[in-house]
């Protein structure tokens, strides 16, 4: 009898790194990948892609691996609700994203057996690029030489800088602290918020703040970085109110969800004037439906939810994947698993 457990890779993954998992877990485990029901990527590190026609037969396969599968690396993408009846075996699911409390709360998933771990870390450093880039952005002006370059027009001018200006960040995650440690490093004053507790600042960091104190430190800096996940907590964590609170000028940066913050108020204050800028990467609707007036707005970056997504993605999942596997087979704890109680 054949015990081993069965691994099935359930979104698209290049081969060097199926061949990864198959090294890795040698005589210990089966590997099962069939690229031909998966769907097709569109970049690299696609993990939903554009779904292939599934006949009948496909589906029949696809449905006994699933319920053969003991481990599998991501959700199942055609039905993903009643995993725990089309796959009563799994007991561990590596997702390959960070933010997974909203989905499995949508799905019912929070409420199965099966333990779930995230690719929490994998995305930090590519997210605290894509915050730099945002903050630089408008505090160096682009928007401006852009507007020169058009016109063909030589003038030198004046920009405030980073160097000086106080930073927010809400959410001291590993993504929050990588933001921290970078916008630290240009000079920025940075200051931390913990949806729970306080705590000692980390790196970067020089003052931390709880949910209390949010709306009056709105009032005293120049950037707002959105890094939490999305709970019940941070839902609509920062409302109109605390919107009208901040600085004239102050730019926001999402990087978290777009539900974290009143994106209607958002919107006004950009269109106002009141707010300077924002570098958004997230939305309450995805994809940003084209009649929101974001589109239009000249103070907007509009990223579609792809700041975190690099060419090196999937080998860094891959890594986490390749650690917990050593730690669920040897029953140690489990790296990054999702804790219902919090959340995420």
């Amino acid at each position: 009898m054949n015990t081993k457990p069965k691994i099935l890779i359930s979104s698209p993954l290049e081969d060097e790194h199926v061949a990864r998992i198959r090294a890795a877990g040698g005589d210990r485990v089966t590997v099962v990948h069939e690229a031909d029901l998966l769907p097709k990527t569109r970049y690299v590190a696609d993990h939903k892609g554009v779904a292939r026609t599934i006949t009948p037969e496909l589906r029949s396969r696809w449905n006994a691996l699933l319920a053969e599968a003991d481990i599998l690396f991501d959700f199942d993408l055609l039905d993903p609700a009643n995993l725990p009846r089309n796959a009563p075996k799994v007991r561990w699911l590596q997702a390959t994203s960070s933010g997974i409390g909203e989905f499995l709360r949508s799905t019912g998933l929070d409420r199965s057996e099966i333990r779930f771990t995230t690719a929490a870390g994998v995305h930090a450093r590519p997210l605290a690029e894509f915050t730099m880039l945002g903050m630089l952005h408008f505090f160096r002006d682009v928007p401006k030489l852009n507007e020169m370059k058009a016109a063909k027009h030589w003038e030198r001018y004046t920009v405030r800088g980073l160097a000086g200006a106080r930073a927010l960040v809400i959410g001291l995650g590993e993504v929050g602290r990588a933001i921290a440690r970078d916008a630290a490093l240009f000079g920025m004053d940075v200051w931390g918020m913990r949806n729970r507790t306080g705590g000692a600042p980390p790196e970067g960091v020089s003052r931390i703040i709880v949910k209390s104190e949010l709306r009056a430190a709105l009032a005293e800096i120049d950037v707002l970085v959105l890094a939490c996940p999305l709970t019940e907590e941070t839902r609509l964590l920062v409302e109109r109110a605390d919107i009208s609170a901040m600085r004239k000028g102050a730019i926001v940066v999402n990087v978290a969800r777009g539900a974290v913050i009143n994106e209607e108020a958002l919107a006004d204050a950009l269109q106002s004037g009141q707010l300077g800028g924002a570098a958004l990467d997230a939305f309450t609707v995805e994809p940003l439906p084209k009649e929101s007036r974001l589109w239009s707005l000249p103070n907007v970056i509009i990223s579609p939810h792809s700041a975190s997504t690099v060419a090196a993605e999937n080998e860094r999942i891959v890594d986490i994947f390749l650690d917990n596997l050593e730690r669920y087979l040897s029953g140690r704890p489990l790296r990054n698993e999702y804790e219902r109680t919090r959340g995420y």
